[in-house]
């Protein structure tokens, strides 16, 4: 169901199960909370779309529950929330937002633009609730891979609500194409979820 035209390099977990544990966790903690404000502000950009905010309002609850869960964890391993670090993922593929449409017509862009980060991290959840070293944390990222491809489907199923068919397929193509691109491109790192 997930069209992600380049897998995960599988040295990724390897590269997760080598570093200490909080590393991985802080930087999900604030995936987690960057989701929840991604989503808050859209529906802040688009409030008379009612459909979207409907399906929005309880993935900023759900979103912020996951960043509370994240901290639960960090905390139970006894460590604290660290820094922020820049997504250099999440930057390249806001790049893919068409400034230079009409407001309307760059909500196109930014659903797809979730539903990528959506689907990489749903990829991202399962590999890592089958090899990290953890129990409870795969058991944990078992349950996160779910969550992710629900929100996935629900950004692919807003985008087709409100754009033609043809045209959502048209720039889903692109994207999956430049998000292959940019993942590539990117340093494989074991304390970052992208």
């Amino acid at each position: 169901m997930i069209h992600l035209q380049l897998p995960t390099d599988p040295q990724w977990v390897a590269l997760v199960n080598s570093q200490e544990e909080h590393e991985i966790l802080t930087d999900h903690a604030y995936c987690e909370q960057k989701a929840a404000s991604s989503c808050m502000s859209l529906i802040v950009q688009y409030p008379e779309y009612s459909e979207l905010v409907d399906m929005l309002t309880p993935v900023v609850a759900e979103e912020w529950s996951h960043f509370e869960s994240v901290l639960a964890h960090l905390r139970k391993r006894g460590h604290q929330l660290g820094r922020q670090r820049k997504d250099r993922y999440a930057v390249e593929l806001n790049k893919l937002v068409r400034k230079n449409l009409p407001r309307e017509k760059r909500l196109l862009d930014q659903l797809l633009v979730n539903a990528l980060i959506e689907a990489r991290s749903c990829e991202r959840f399962k590999l890592l609730a089958k090899e990290m070293k953890d129990e409870e944390l795969r058991r944990f990222y078992h349950e996160l891979m779910v969550s992710e491809a629900r929100h996935y489907v629900n950004f692919i199923r807003m985008a087709r609500l409100y754009f033609d068919n043809n045209e959502v397929d048209t720039r889903w193509n692109q994207m999956l194409e430049a998000e292959a691109e940019i993942i590539g491109a990117l340093e494989l790192r074991g304390d970052r979820i992208h």
